[in-house]
């Protein structure tokens, strides 16, 4: 079976390659010049546990499988990573409350190993840490994500698959058993798919708006929540990721480590109607107050404006968080077709299990 993947982002990659596992002629069309540009790019590159999500959603079943799975594609494919561990902090007694929750979640979610744990334990892993108490997640941890899709790529092409970069995906067309695409770019034209995957990520609504025949009904919001993230400009003091009670749209301000243990923080949650990639440093002072609830020892003038990333979530503020969507044919009634939507985190830990999925989907 010819298939078609679009986007070159982490889980298209992860897609093409299992369905190329498979047996299955994959190309994957790419719109910008390189593998990882769009949402894939900007992260904060945890591994996560699988505890926040609820159990039986695809966040859940795939966060904690696809953990699992990660570590060990990591481990056979030279992919640098540092299962370093996790702590979600309670400040007061209400957090206390949100921390005990989130244990008994992740306990009925499969995920190993938590533990609670009390103010005098946390200081004695996190030195600086002030807390009334902690969850301890020690499956959690860091991965080189760039690493981790040059990896996938090379598993593609290991397989027969390949990438077109610089291909934008025009529209598409369903006829006699087939998907006739126009692609745009150096090599515009028209060819023919058995199969097609949407994962364009920031893309995939307006993707799916261009495919003749798609139910418009069944095309979600697009909903932008920006995250913020600011460099520490010092020494790290934490070994673990710190992480306080989530908060609405997201984690919470916390404490991300990279694998040459540089120290930043965020995301933050910054609802727009337009991409923007520029971090406003006047949103430090919002950072200094929430970090110091957990880390009081915070230094004034130490947080540097570092990056920004764009979440493609299905659901706006106040709103409870969406599942991850993915569509096939059960949900807009076209063959061989699954546009994957609102793949935002924990979407790089869960990127195997969804492919799988996703190949299956193929293959029904």
């Amino acid at each position: 079976m010819q298939v078609l993947v679009i986007g070159a982002g982490v889980i298209g990659l992860a897609v093409a390659r299992a369905a190329a596992l498979r047996g299955h002629d994959v190309i994957v069309a790419e719109a910008t010049g390189g593998i990882g540009n769009g949402v894939s790019s900007r992260n904060s590159e945890v591994i996560h546990g699988g505890i926040y999500y609820p159990t039986g959603s695809l966040r859940a079943r795939h966060s904690t499988r696809g953990r699992r799975m990660l570590y060990e594609f990591c481990s056979g494919h030279g992919v640098a990573y540092n299962k370093c561990g996790k702590l979600i902090v309670a400040t007061d007694a209400a957090e206390l409350a949100k921390v005990e929750a989130l244990m008994a979640q992740g306990e009925a979610n499969g995920v190993e190993g938590l533990e609670l744990i009390g103010s005098n334990a946390a200081r004695a892993l996190e030195g600086e840490l002030a807390c009334i108490g902690a969850l301890c997640s020690p499956e959690s941890g860091i991965i080189d994500s760039h690493g981790y899709m040059r990896a996938l790529w090379g598993g593609l092409e290991d397989c027969g698959g390949r990438i077109a970069f610089t291909t934008p995906v025009g529209r598409m067309l369903f006829a006699a058993g087939e998907w006739h695409v126009k692609f745009g770019g150096r090599d515009a034209g028209i060819a023919v798919f058995d199969a097609v995957v949407n994962s364009a990520g920031l893309r995939a609504q307006a993707l799916a708006r261009r495919i003749e025949g798609y139910p418009a009904a069944k095309v979600p919001p697009l909903v932008l929540a920006k995250g913020n993230y600011f460099a520490f400009a010092g020494k790290p003091v934490f070994s673990r990721l710190i992480y306080p009670t989530p908060v609405d749209g997201g984690l919470g301000v916390h404490v991300t480590l990279d694998l040459a243990g540089r120290m930043r923080f965020g995301p933050d949650v910054e609802w727009i109607e337009q991409e923007s990639y520029t971090v406003d440093p006047h949103r430090a002072d919002a950072f200094y107050d929430r970090i110091r609830r957990y880390w009081p020892g915070l230094p004034e003038d130490s947080l540097v404006p570092d990056y920004c990333g764009i979440r493609p979530k299905l659901t706006g503020p106040g709103q409870p968080a969406a599942d991850f969507l993915i569509a096939g044919e059960g949900e807009h009634g076209m063959k061989r077709l699954v546009c994957l939507f609102g793949i935002e985190s924990p979407g790089l830990t869960a990127s195997l299990s969804l492919a799988e999925e996703v190949a299956d989907a193929l293959a029904a």
